[in-house]
């Protein structure tokens, strides 16, 4: 292991001391193309594998979506969980109370939330330091991240933390690139490029693909993209996040500086232990979860409004419906009556194609 972390560590003080301009372009992408190499290899090294997953890190999935608590230690992740989903995590005035993943659950707008407290990390985490590892591959399951800051201490906090999630592949508030890639067996590397490009060109692409020994390719760049974007495309192994950031403890600063923190953009300030603004962070963490709920109405009966169906903004057709409540029903499916924003009637007679819309009414009609 050590012997990757001192080649990373080369690769990384030889990408300092490398002026960029034109003529390095090409030397830092094939850097930057061998640096995401090693990563990969430490998250999950040759060997099958890849040693335990840590005790009592993984924690089964519940509800309806997932949060992961992220941040160093002793910034407050304990207390906000304690207070939000009444469950005790250990709190104390020391670094490192927490251990192990605490998992807890609220329930906001009839949808079950899954929240995880996750152990604080140290820098050098992505580079296997302490149990960081164990922690962000837990985080990458997550469906929001909530980073914890303490606004005592600079955002250069943040800084630090984003540089530790991206070692590990984990992209946040950020779109997956918009490029086409696709292997071939022969004809060489196609580059096809809809826009003008500031930093590739074909021979930067050819020295990036060649570090991955892929000699026959298809690439369409569809905007002005980065060789950060060619090589995260290639890898194919990274995730896309969104991710809130919590500022904690605002009840030890001023309101001047409070209304800075508030220009700073998916910022929240709160106050974990006085329960201080949770009201703004439940409705952001609604907005980016992009939940979408959806109630039933049994045959000649009012509709159920206390539990409604929770579906993703992006899966709400009335098949990711009947899925979600059970597989056999889309096999039985004949026809959907839908009340809501989604229809032109009320009640309008549906195919199981149909989206719908944030809480909109079903009740489905079984073939006989």
């Amino acid at each position: 292991m050590s012997t990757i972390l001192e080649k990373i560590a080369a690769i990384e003080a030889e990408m300092a001391r490398t002026q960029k301009n034109k003529a390095t372009s090409a030397h830092l992408g094939l850097l930057k193309a061998k640096l995401a190499k090693l990563r990969r290899e430490l998250i999950s090294p040759k060997g099958g594998g890849g040693g335990a997953g840590g005790e009592g890190f993984e924690v089964a999935k519940t509800g309806d979506a997932r949060v992961g608590f992220v941040g160093f230690p002793s910034v407050g992740k304990s207390t906000l969980l304690s207070n939000l989903a009444g469950v005790y995590s250990e709190v104390a005035a020391y670094e490192f109370t927490t251990l192990t993943t605490v998992p807890g659950c609220i329930k906001y707008k009839g949808a079950k939330i899954q929240l995880l407290d996750l152990p604080g990390i140290i820098e050098g985490a992505k580079d296997g330091k302490g149990r960081g590892r164990q922690v962000i591959a837990v985080a990458r399951t997550c469906n929001l991240i909530f980073m914890v800051l303490d606004c005592l201490k600079p955002l250069g906090h943040k800084k630090l933390l984003e540089h530790e999630l991206e070692g590990f592949g984990i992209r946040l508030n950020k779109k997956p690139p918009n490029i086409y890639f696709k292997r071939k067996d022969k004809g060489g590397v196609n580059l096809n490029c809809m826009v003008p490009q500031s930093e590739l060109d074909p021979d930067l692409v050819k020295t990036i693909l060649a570090e991955y020994k892929i000699h026959n390719a298809d690439i369409t760049l569809r905007y002005d993209a980065t060789s950060d974007d060619l090589i995260d495309v290639i890898e194919g192994n990274r995730i896309y996040i969104p991710c809130i950031y919590l500022l904690n403890k605002i009840d030890q600063i001023s309101i001047e500086e409070l209304d800075v923190i508030y220009k700073i953009p998916h910022c929240v300030p709160i106050s974990a232990h006085h329960r201080w603004n949770f009201d703004d962070l439940l409705e952001m963490m609604w907005d980016y979860l992009k939940l979408v709920r959806i109630y039933t109405k049994p045959k000649g009966q009012l509709p159920d409004y206390s539990s409604p169906i929770v579906l993703h903004n992006e899966r709400t057709s009335i098949q990711d419906f009947c899925n979600k409540l059970h597989r056999s029903i889309a096999k039985e499916f004949k026809y959907a009556l839908v009340w809501g924003s989604s229809v032109k009637h009320q009640p309008q007679k549906v195919g199981i194609d149909h989206i719908l819309n944030d809480e909109d009414v079903v009740q489905i009609v079984k073939k006989v």
